[in-house]
């Protein structure tokens, strides 16, 4: 009897812990990547504008293969939307808000199962011959203390995703 008391304390403490800290951590997170691609700013820019070229670089729509997706608005630039639900990478949609073509892509970024919104840009700067690409994007988890631990992590287990979409845009719009 005494070990299940004193079991059912540390399951307390630490459930106690976990929403507790939870709370005292910052809800916000940031994650940025840079890629140096050597290719003009304006093609790059057409390969992150039209959500349809996502296909072909971003690492979400290459491990699921089988995602739904559904584009609305414009075919690219702002006001383009695309949408998808997908088993592995979950539920999300893309909005995209600004459009400077050649310089900045702006975006809303929401995923209904955590009810959370990010914003985020792709900044696109002439490098020498090429393009130096900067992928930022900020989120914020709420007010759920569980969530917030995520926020926590959230560099750590976007940014990953982010070098691997860089790193096949790069591959992409370097093609001849």
């Amino acid at each position: 009897m005494k070990l299940l008391k004193t079991l059912a304390v540390l399951i307390l403490g630490l459930v106690a812990v976990l929403l507790l800290g939870g709370l005292l951590l910052s809800s916000k997170f940031t994650v940025t990547r840079t890629a140096q691609i050597q290719a003009a700013p304006d093609k790059v820019y057409a390969l992150v504008a039209n959500p349809r070229h996502w296909k072909q670089w971003s690492v979400w729509n290459q491990r699921d293969p089988a995602m739904q997706i559904e584009y609305s608005g414009p075919e690219s630039g702002s006001g383009a939307v695309w949408a998808w639900k997908s088993k592995s990478e979950g539920d999300g949609r893309m909005t995209f808000t600004t459009a400077e073509p050649g310089q900045r892509l702006g975006y809303e970024l929401f995923f209904p199962d955590f009810g959370t919104t990010s914003q985020g840009e792709l900044r696109l700067e002439p490098s020498g011959s090429g393009t130096k690409i900067s992928w930022v994007m900020n989120g914020d988890m709420g007010s759920n203390p569980l969530f917030r631990w995520l926020a926590l992590f959230g560099d750590r287990m976007v940014g990953p995703d982010f070098e691997a979409g860089l790193a096949n845009l790069k591959a992409l719009a370097e093609q001849p």
